[in-house]
């Protein structure tokens, strides 16, 4: 497996973008939290980069976030529930690149979004944060319902934004963007 140079400068800058867009544009949904505008950037990477590319600069810039912000309070499951998500959504998207544009394609990346919210955010992270913080599942999962809802909402309308900014990536970037 040969990785360019220029692929993991693109990847440094995915994580960048993802902290920067989820610290300085905090648009407030629920009592403590906000839509984290950077997951517009994983979607975006997952889908013209590919999984690896994707799933790294995600859960890079969550680190960075947590570490700008609030040190390593609530970044390992965030992280490790960022792992989950960008690997469903870039093999999702892997997969279906062959149906071209319409109803069929739109309805399972919906799908894949939300499945892999659910997986990673209420799973994976509220079980991270159950081994962390010693807390019920039950009271994890519940709390983290808002992270859940705030998060596929971006994903969800990240998707156009992902197969409108494909074409002008594969032209900026036609090594590393997907085959």
């Amino acid at each position: 497996m040969k990785i360019s140079t220029r692929k993991i400068a693109l990847t440094a800058v995915g994580a960048a973008l993802f902290a920067a867009l989820s610290l300085c544009l905090q648009v407030p949904v629920f009592e403590n939290y906000y839509l984290c505008l950077g997951y517009a950037v994983m979607a975006v990477y997952c889908y013209s980069f590919g999984t690896a590319c994707g799933t790294v600069s995600g859960t890079l810039g969550v680190i960075v976030y947590c570490l700008v912000t609030n040190g390593l309070r609530g970044m390992p499951g965030w992280a490790l529930g960022n792992v989950i998500i960008g690997i469903v959504l870039g093999l999702t998207f892997k997969a279906t690149g062959k149906l071209g544009e319409g109803p069929l394609r739109a309805a399972i990346h919906t799908a894949a979004v939300v499945a892999a919210s659910a997986l990673g955010i209420l799973t994976v992270k509220s079980f991270t944060e159950v081994v962390l913080y010693a807390q019920p599942m039950a009271v994890r999962m519940a709390k983290n319902v808002y992270a859940f809802a705030a998060d596929a909402a971006v994903l969800l309308v990240s998707l156009p934004l992902c197969y409108r900014l494909d074409k002008t990536a594969r032209k900026m970037f036609p090594e590393e963007a997907k085959g």
